[in-house]
């Protein structure tokens, strides 16, 4: 079994969209300068889709095709638009070698499910196994080729597998966002070999990312959790430049604590980190960005279900106890600074969400989000697996504006990277 890298409840790749919020539909141009299929013929032409079909499989079937019928409407587009589609993914991590436990073959009837039309496969995604398949596609066929990883050049962005998959099509459509941020032949070679454009999935992420960060209705605001500062340290150094307030919690948060000389207790922490937690919050300072950081915590000996908690004040925290959430009076003012604010960007829960009571924080502040989303008050745009199964675990998924499950991909986003895949789409044809 390959993981999906998603948890089953939450959206795929691709993420959801709020209905009425953030709308990205054939015809409407998206904020960010990319291309996209509204510039493109397609009839008659031969063009190779990018998806991310990592999708849970158990005993060679597809347990879960959720992430397949979600990208399957830029398949059907094209198809209708008498494209002759080629379909392309990686799946699982085979490190360059034929593995037929990892092979994309059980894709292809739940493809062709979500497609409505027969897909052929190829045993290869290169060479003449795969100019086969793909010389007998009429307009409107659909293909699907093997998995990319089969061949080292996939993962090494090697320019003769480029060429290869090049060889192939006439066109390049990338629909794998959660993919944008690696260089890899499928990503960014054929995408300079051939004209590229965004699909419909890929369009609307990048839409919502540009609202959210790029072109954003101010106020914005961030709210941002997790357990350390270490692994965002880019991405908290590239908000407080960009967003009017900026909410730190989970155990991360617990650091800025203690660098500001709170008493902690046993709390996970990164000490030695206080320096630079002192110096993202003057940079904070330097640019006008307000950092809300807890003001009351439910806190226990240790983190168990069902555990004795306590509610108390940051700043009357025991010494044999741990900080494990936040607690209602720093939800309110989360909340209360969220109300004054038109545009939110989440990553990572506030306190140890999956162990109750420690939801309770996070949980809360999400159902505050979603309600001024309701509201039409606040565009929300939230991403990372923690922070969809907290999401999902709240009960607002389907209510936030836009989340992304992009992973790796949203976060170098939010650290202001520039991706590899988006990258490659701006380029003059």
């Amino acid at each position: 079994m390959a993981p999906s890298g998603i948890p089953a409840s939450c959206p795929p790749s691709g993420g959801v969209a709020h209905p009425g919020v953030i709308e990205t539909s054939p015809g409407v141009a998206a904020m960010t300068a990319f291309r996209t299929l509204d510039q493109v013929e397609v009839s008659g032409r031969r063009v190779l889709v990018r998806l991310d079909l990592n999708v849970p499989m158990k005993d060679g079937r597809v347990t879960d095709a959720t992430r397949i019928e979600r990208a399957a409407p830029t398949v059907v587009e094209l198809a209708d638009k008498g494209a002759r589609v080629i379909v392309i993914s990686h799946y699982g991590r085979p490190k360059g070698k034929a593995d037929p436990s990892l092979s994309l073959a059980p894709l292809v009837e739940p493809l062709a499910a979500a497609v409505q039309r027969p897909v052929a496969f190829a045993t290869d995604c290169v060479g003449p196994t795969a100019a086969a398949v793909v010389d007998a596609l009429a307009d409107g066929d659909v293909a699907l080729l093997e998995n990319l990883r089969f061949h080292a050049g996939e993962e090494a962005n090697d320019p003769a597998f480029a060429d290869a998959l090049a060889e192939l099509c006439d066109l390049y459509v990338d629909d794998a966002f959660s993919a944008a941020h690696r260089a890899h032949a499928s990503i960014d070679g054929v995408a300079r070999r051939r004209p590229a454009y965004a699909g419909r999935a890929m369009q609307a992420e990048l839409d919502a990312l540009g609202r959210a960060l790029e072109s954003p209705t101010r106020p914005v605001a961030a709210v941002v959790g997790g357990s350390k500062v270490s692994s965002k340290l880019d991405l908290l150094g590239n908000l407080v430049e960009r967003v009017d307030v900026l909410a730190i919690g989970g155990g991360m948060a617990n650091t800025f604590l203690f660098a500001k000389g709170v008493e902690i207790g046993a709390s996970l922490a990164e000490r030695d980190l206080a320096g630079t937690a002192r110096s993202i919050l003057g940079k904070a300072e330097a640019k006008g960005c307000e950092v809300l950081l807890a003001v009351d915590a439910v806190v226990a000996a240790e983190l168990a279900p069902g555990v004795a908690t306590s509610l108390v004040a940051v700043d009357a925290v025991p010494a044999d106890a741990m900080i494990l959430d936040v607690g209602p009076e720093t939800v309110a003012m989360i909340a209360d600074r969220l109300a004054g604010c038109r545009t939110l960007v989440w990553n990572g829960p506030l306190g140890a969400f999956e162990t109750a009571p420690f939801d309770a924080g996070t949980s809360a502040l999400a159902r505050a989000a979603a309600e001024l989303t309701d509201q039409g008050r606040l565009l929300t745009v939230a991403g990372g697996g923690d922070t969809v199964a907290a999401l999902a675990h709240a009960g607002v998924l389907e209510r936030f504006s836009y989340v992304s499950t992009a992973g790796g991909a949203f976060l170098e986003w939010l650290e202001g990277k520039d991706l590899p895949g988006v990258a490659v789409l701006r380029t003059p044809v």
